[in-house]
């Protein structure tokens, strides 16, 4: 059986989704799987042995260039190459009305949430087949009782693999700190990245900072030039970003879709929340530990803090200080003191 799975973004809901193809493809190995992910995060699903082929789509891209000729031709393209592959099932991991039209476009049956289940409702009026998912469990959780409700199968949901390929070796005694995200909200301070990567220094380890963007890029060379041991790794693809996290000994990280694929790569990794609660789609892995804010007014679900003036340092900041996130780092590494 050959099964298209459309979960295009974000990276964090992509990394979720990969569970649930690990579980499907060992309990049914009759299956050949394809993904349709936005280009940005193809690398990633690349990650997994499991599929056999990416569909790149730029749905991002194309509605700011709506009526650009390059937009339709990628369009028409894409549409071509999905069609030609003869699916026999398609899979909208995402349920979004935006992806369900996607999966459609295979002209094959399509499967997934039910009205009551999905994110956006209206997404499952596109699908042939239907199934009720509770809503209060963790989104990895939900996915992998999708695929198996429609597969036909019983995940472990007591075990938790990824299935994505890791490198070989023994770790490099680096510490990856991602400190980029969208929401400022989310954002710990710089001088709190500032006082861990000096006490990692002062421990024999190696911060580690990269940047995707130019604002990310001045906190990433504050970071390095308030802690010199911090090496500043250049912007880089995210394939390359994925590799200097595997050969990490460690991972401290934000909200944000790197810190959910630390997790997923098997790191010692501590994710902190601020604005944002984990609850149902936090950072989930065997050696991954999540420190929330322990503020009144968190978790706000605000990307800009209502209680400060822009760029100021946010209350919650102070409620996970740099000596905690120390303490639960060396607590995964086993070398607590």
């Amino acid at each position: 059986m050959k099964i298209l799975v459309v979960k295009m973004s974000s990276m964090g809901d992509v990394v979720h989704a990969l569970p649930a193809l690990t579980d499907a493809l060992k309990a049914r190995p009759d299956i050949v799987v394809d993904w349709c992910v936005e280009a940005a995060f193809a690398p990633l699903v690349r990650l997994h042995p499991g599929v056999r082929h990416v569909h790149e789509i730029r749905l991002r891209a194309w509605r700011k260039a709506p009526f650009k000729a390059e937009s339709w031709r990628a369009a028409r393209a894409l549409i071509r190459s999905i069609r030609a592959e003869r699916y026999d099932l398609v899979i909208d991991a995402q349920g979004l009305l935006k992806s369900a039209l996607v999966a459609r476009i295979a002209g094959a049956k399509v499967a997934g949430l039910d009205a009551a289940s999905a994110r956006e409702p209206l997404a499952a009026r596109f699908y042939g087949e239907r199934h009720a998912i509770a809503r209060d469990r963790h989104a990895i959780d939900r996915l992998r009782l999708l695929f198996s409700a429609i597969l036909g199968y019983e995940p472990d949901l007591a075990t938790l693999d990824y299935g994505i390929a890791r490198g070989a070796g023994e770790p490099d005694p680096t510490v990856v700190l991602l400190h980029g995200t969208t929401w400022a909200s989310k954002r710990w301070s710089t001088q709190s990245w500032i006082e861990l990567a000096n006490a990692l220094t002062a421990q024999g380890l190696r911060p580690q900072v990269t940047y995707a963007d130019a604002a990310e890029e001045a906190t990433a060379r504050a970071i390095a030039a308030g802690a010199p041991g911090t090496e500043l790794i250049p912007r880089a693809p995210l394939d390359e970003v994925a590799s200097l996290i595997d050969r990490a000994s460690a991972v401290v990280g934000c909200d944000t879709g790197l810190t959910h694929l630390a997790a997923a790569l098997d790191r010692p990794t501590v994710a902190l929340f601020l604005s944002t609660k984990p609850g149902l789609t936090g950072v989930a892995g065997r050696r991954a530990t999540v420190l929330e804010a322990a503020i009144d007014c968190a978790p706000c679900r605000k990307r800009d803090c209502p209680l400060v003036p822009p760029g100021t340092v946010q209350p919650c900041v102070d409620s996970l200080p740099p000596p905690r996130v120390l303490q639960s780092l060396h607590s995964l590494l086993g070398d607590a003191p």
